[in-house]
Formats: structure tokens, C-alpha cells, sequence
């Protein structure tokens, strides 16, 4: 038998759920998804969701960026629901994957630009897997050095070279940052915090943008250059998906007291001021955060991951619950109602791409991937708020 907890903390937040039920568009009571949200109703949706995904992917894909963020949201459904068979879907995939990403071992080819072959180990792309592979490590135990060394070499001969402008894209933040956060807590290197900072600083200069704190996709998107359809600054709400995630994930490991978690929670606070005025009505951020006529209609990945931010923003203190809690909820509202299909997928995703084209079409049946991952990023979250 369940017991639900009656603290006034859960009682706000049902309230909340039944005000957004009754003001809710039409196409909200488009399945009998219940007004009154529970943590064990969210931890049933995302047993459907991810069993619906596992059984109908194999775990044999590559260690690319893609598969690399579903894993990440996998892992954090385990953490949540401690289900083996979650924890054996990404074990598997990364012995697949021999627990590395790109595979070349002759550094003097190695690069860190665009590129989905052997020789780009220092793309970021290419390293998010092992954020994967450190969690299954840490989850050991018996520890098995194995699955972290090509993970250390990696980081380890990048963090050797005396270039800091391997993060030139958005994307690269949530792919890199908490591998290294990550592997500075396995190993207590300092190295690992030093080089973060001088790595994230460049591209903090290159993208960020001082007057809506939102960053560019990289610098071919720096206004002036390539602005909306009505001259706006183009902010892509999936690149911004992906920043906002990083910053979540590298607060949780970077120590109060190191210089950069000042500056993180500063840059992620900024962040979801500028998130709270642009969110759509029912829910969604537009492909392009500022410019709702760019790209219109719903996307889930970026509402995803910015829902994700919010609520961990709200359940670590960061983001007060009185502000941030109602865009919150509107971003899960529209997760569970409208993203949430019948069949248990994930819709409305934007196909893989660096920004927000208007000539792309999005529907209930655009999924992949790297959006059911940021998917089960927001409902772990919105769980642990509702066991708080």
C-alpha cells in the first residue's frame, strides 16, 4: 500500500495542478491523464515511457551525442525507481560501445570540430557517453576502473593541451561539463575544475548573451547574424535546453566554495528569469525562445530540459518556489498532457538540427531519442519535488 503525504508543501502543489486542469486548453482533456498529480502516478508514467522506449529500441547504438543524452536520462530513471532492468539497458550499451565514444587511439589525429567519425575524440559529441559510463562505475560495488579509462584518457590528454576553445557550440556544455565534474569526483583531480572553468569562459564569452542572459547556438548566431524572421535575437530553445541542463547537473558537484558555482548559479538564475516571461501559454518554449512566429507551435525537447532546470532549480534551493513553481508546472502539464502520447512516446520533438528552421514540420509523432532522455530528466524531477 502507498502512502501519499498531506504536508502543505504537497497541498500547494496539487492545488496548483487542479487551478492549471481547469484552465487548461481544450486539448489537455485529450486523455483521461488525472487532475490530482502524485509521485507514484509521475513514477508509473515514466515506467511506461522508458519501458515503451527499451522495448522497442536496441540498447546496440552507437556512443554518439544522441544516444548518449537518452542514456543520461535512463540513468537518472534508475536512480529514481531503482528498476535493474534500466541500470542493465545503458550497462549493455556501453559494453556495446566498449566504453568509449569515438574510438581512434592515435592521438595525433584527434579533433575536437564537427565530425561523427573515429578521429574526433575531443568533440564534445563524442563524450557524453561518459557521463554514462562514470555512473555505472560510481553504482559499483566493486569497483571496475575499466569502464572510466578511456573516459580519464580522453579528458585527461584534452586537459593536457593548452587549447581552451573545445566548447564552441551551446550543445557541448551539457556534453562535456558534468563529464568533468563528474570524473573530478571520482578521481578529486583538481585539474579537472581548473580546466572546466577556462573551457566553460570561452564559450561563455562566444555565446552568452548580457542582455537576456540566453546563449546563441555558437558564434554563426551572435546578433546581428541570422536573426528571426522578425529581427530578433535567435535564441534556440533546445540549445538553451542543453545549457540550462548543464548547469543543474555541474551545481550538483561543483563545491559551494569553487569559483564557478557562483558563477553557474548566477548565469542559471539568469536564465530562468528570462525562461518564466517567455513560456508559452500552454506550456512550451518555442523553437526560438523570443520570436513565437519564427518557429511556432509546440517543442518538447527544450520544454524538457528547461522544466527539468526549473523544478531542480525549485527542489535545490536555487530558484524560490513561490516564482518559478507555476512555469513549473505549466511545463509539466504540458509534458504529461500534450508530449505524452497514447502509446507512451514522446512527441513534438524537433529532429536532430542547430536551430530552429521554419520549414521544419513538428507533430505528435516527431520523437527521438534525446527527447524521451530529456522527457525523463523533467519527470525524475518532478518526482523528487513531490517526495520533498
Amino acid at each position: 500500500m502507498i502512502h501519499h503525504r498531506h504536508s502543505l508543501h504537497t497541498r500547494f502543489f496539487l492545488v496548483l495542478c487542479l487551478l492549471f486542469c481547469l484552465d487548461s486548453p481544450a486539448s489537455f482533456a485529450r486523455k483521461p491523464v488525472p487532475c490530482s498529480l502524485t509521485k507514484d502516478r509521475v513514477i508509473e508514467l515514466i515506467k511506461q515511457v522508458n519501458y515503451t522506449y527499451q522495448n522497442t529500441t536496441p540498447f546496440k547504438s552507437n556512443a554518439f551525442w544522441n544516444n548518449a543524452a537518452y542514456h543520461t536520462g535512463n540513468m537518472e530513471a534508475y536512480k529514481l525507481t531503482g528498476l535493474e532492468d534500466f541500470k542493465i539497458y545503458s550497462e549493455n550499451w556501453a559494453k556495446y560501445n566498449q566504453w568509449k565514444g569515438a574510438t581512434s587511439n592515435d592521438t595525433a589525429i584527434w579533433k575536437y570540430t564537427y565530425g561523427e567519425t573515429n578521429q574526433y575524440v575531443l568533440f564534445g559529441d563524442w563524450q557524453a557517453c561518459f557521463q554514462t559510463y562514470v555512473d555505472l562505475y560510481n553504482l559499483d560495488a566493486v569497483k571496475d576502473s575499466q569502464k572510466i579509462v578511456r573516459a580519464r584518457g580522453v579528458m585527461e590528454y584534452e586537459m593536457s593541451t593548452s587549447r581552451n576553445d573545445y566548447w564552441w557550440w551551446s550543445d557541448g556544455l551539457y556534453m562535456a561539463m558534468p563529464v568533468m565534474t563528474k570524473l573530478y569526483k571520482v578521481t578529486g583531480n583538481e585539474l579537472y575544475l581548473q580546466k572546466l572553468k577556462a573551457y566553460f569562459l570561452f564559450a561563455d564569452q562566444l555565446m552568452f548573451d548580457k542582455e537576456y542572459h540566453l546563449y546563441y547556438r555558437d558564434a554563426k548566431y551572435v546578433y546581428p547574424k541570422q536573426p528571426t524572421i522578425n529581427g530578433k535575437k535567435n535564441f534556440w530553445s533546445r540549445g538553451n535546453g542543453w545549457v540550462f541542463a548543464a548547469f543543474a547537473k555541474v551545481l550538483e558537484d561543483i563545491p559551494e566554495n569553487h569559483p564557478l558555482h557562483s558563477l553557474f548559479v548566477k548565469r542559471f538564475k539568469g536564465m530562468a528569469k528570462t525562461l518564466k516571461a517567455t513560456q508559452q501559454p500552454e506550456g512550451y518554449w518555442t523553437r526560438t525562445i523570443l520570436d513565437a512566429q519564427h518557429a511556432p507551435g509546440r517543442e518538447t525537447s527544450g520544454t524538457a530540459f528547461f522544466t527539468y532546470g526549473l523544478f531542480w532549480g525549485i527542489n535545490h534551493g536555487y530558484l524560490k518556489k513561490s516564482t518559478y513553481l507555476p512555469a513549473a508546472m505549466k511545463g509539466w502539464n504540458y509534458l504529461q498532457n500534450i508530449a505524452l502520447q497514447t502509446d507512451h512516446t514522446i512527441g513534438y520533438v524537433q529532429p536532430i538540427g542547430e536551430n530552429a528552421s521554419p520549414d521544419t514540420t513538428i507533430s505528435a509523432t516527431s520523437t527521438a531519442n534525446f527527447g524521451v532522455g530529456a522527457w525523463l530528466l523533467a519527470a525524475c524531477e518532478v518526482t523528487r519535488y513531490l517526495d520533498k
